[in-house]
């Protein structure tokens, strides 16, 4: 489980220091990422980042659920966020998110990335 873990932070990792190759090594060449009714692969999450440049951004995950076996594993998460772009405009963001995971030859890679903006409930 802490080997999925480290895949995740070394991909989200690679968020914040811009380091495609980083992000390309954790993950499997089907990589997809679906962030909120986008689709995404790698090429366009790197062209993304390109284009808000400047930014920077501070990552925070906590209440992981994982479950794993010799060849996958899976796991649900929070994420929390603050970016700040230009240097002067900060955002904060709370996810909820679920990845995917394959064991290769070369370790464990993350095969899938499902990204939901959090909203309370109504009462």
């Amino acid at each position: 489980a802490e080997k999925l873990k480290d895949v995740l932070i070394t991909y989200f990792d690679g968020i914040e220091n811009k380091d495609f190759k980083k992000m390309t090594e954790a993950t499997t060449d089907d990589f997809i990422l679906y962030e909120m009714g986008r689709v995404w692969n790698n090429d366009s999450v790197f062209h993304n980042i390109e284009e808000n440049l400047p930014f920077t951004v501070e990552y925070k995950f906590d209440n992981f659920k994982i479950s794993v076996d010799n060849m996958s594993g899976h796991m649900s998460y929070d994420n929390n966020a603050t970016f700040v772009f230009n240097d002067t405009t900060k955002q904060s963001f709370s996810w909820i998110e679920s990845a995917a995971f394959r064991k290769s030859e070369d370790g464990w890679k993350m095969s899938f990335l499902h990204i939901t903006e959090r909203h309370e409930a109504e009462k």
